[in-house]
């Protein structure tokens, strides 16, 4: 089984890609940390990297090709992308859902404890405010990016099928819903 795991920033996905991971013995590709990684190779942050490709599709294409590829080649994975529900059709389609305002906040804490450069994120994140301006720029850009490029809304939750609102839900609880589902799932095969 290949699991798609998408959603909002802040939503928990990278905490539950890692755990859903190791729990079920699968692989796990996190195409965000490809896209930090060539934002940092092009002297940009997430955000810069992000606007510079709503007008260059090379940016999202050569990531979706690494999407599709994998969706046709590997089995037993979870990976974290904004389009793999597209590109893997076969894929279980989890979304992570929140309130910009609860994923500013979890993101600020995280900032706050970890440091901005493990997440490459906007180069000045100063405060809860800027990560909240920063995180309506990227759904801005990434509605605007896939739109534009496929005809996608990657928000839509018809294209899920399990569209999951975090919002007031903590890790734990968070990650025995999805971890469910998939067992459910796992189970009908």
């Amino acid at each position: 089984m290949i699991i798609s795991l998408s959603g909002k920033p802040g939503s928990g996905k990278s905490t539950v890609a890692k755990k859903l991971a190791k729990d079920l013995g699968y692989e796990r590709y996190y195409m965000g940390r490809m896209f930090r990684e060539a934002a940092k190779k092009r002297g940009l942050s997430l955000l810069e990297f992000l606007k510079w490709a709503e007008t260059d599709e090379r940016g999202d294409k050569e990531f979706d090709k690494i999407v599709t590829q994998l969706g046709q080649t590997k089995d037993n994975l979870v990976i974290e992308s904004r389009t793999a529900f597209h590109f893997i059709p076969h894929s279980l389609k989890i979304f992570l859902d929140i309130k910009e305002e609860e994923g500013a906040k979890r993101i600020w804490l995280s900032l706050q404890v970890q440091g901005q450069q493990t997440r490459n994120e906007d180069k000045n994140l100063k405060s809860y405010e800027d990560v909240l301006k920063s995180i309506k720029d990227r759904i801005r850009s990434e509605t605007v990016r896939y739109q534009n490029i496929y005809g996608l809304n990657i928000f839509n939750k018809g294209h899920y099928d399990l569209f999951l609102d975090t919002t007031h839900l903590d890790k734990d609880k968070e990650y025995k819903q999805v971890y469910k589902f998939v067992q459910e799932r796992l189970e009908k095969t």
